[in-house]
C-alpha cells in the first residue's frame, strides 16, 4: 500500500503464483520466465510471438512451449494469444525447430 493508502501498482510474477496454485491478481505489469530469462509485459494477453521477440528468438527458428503446474507441457504457435493470468501457468521454454544435429 502506497502512503495514502492505495494499492501500489507491483509487477506480478506469473511463475510464482503458478507454483503455489494461487489465484493470479489482475495487475498492471506480469513477469514470465522464458527458459532462463524474466520478460515484463504490461498487458494480460500476448501472443508466443511477443514472448519470443521479447527474448530475441525467431518464431521461424524456434518453438514455444508453455509449461503448467503439475509438469503438462503446451506448444504455443506464434500467433496464438497466451492470457498470462490462467491458472496453473508457470513458465515458457524454447526449443530450436531446425535440428540438424545426426542427420546426414
Amino acid at each position: 500500500m502506497s502512503a495514502a493508502g492505495q494499492p501500489v501498482d507491483e509487477i506480478i510474477d506469473v511463475e510464482q503464483f503458478g507454483k503455489s496454485g494461487n489465484t493470479l491478481p489482475r495487475g498492471r505489469q506480469y513477469r514470465i520466465r522464458v527458459d532462463k530469462q524474466h520478460v515484463v509485459f504490461d498487458k494480460e494477453v500476448v501472443t508466443g510471438r511477443e514472448i519470443l521477440s521479447a527474448v530475441g528468438k525467431d518464431p521461424q527458428r524456434f518453438r514455444l512451449d508453455q509449461k503448467l503446474k503439475g509438469g503438462e507441457t503446451r506448444k504455443i504457435e506464434p500467433d496464438q494469444e497466451v492470457n498470462l493470468t490462467s491458472p496453473g501457468l508457470e513458465r515458457f521454454m524454447t526449443l530450436p525447430l531446425d535440428s540438424r544435429e545426426g542427420s546426414s
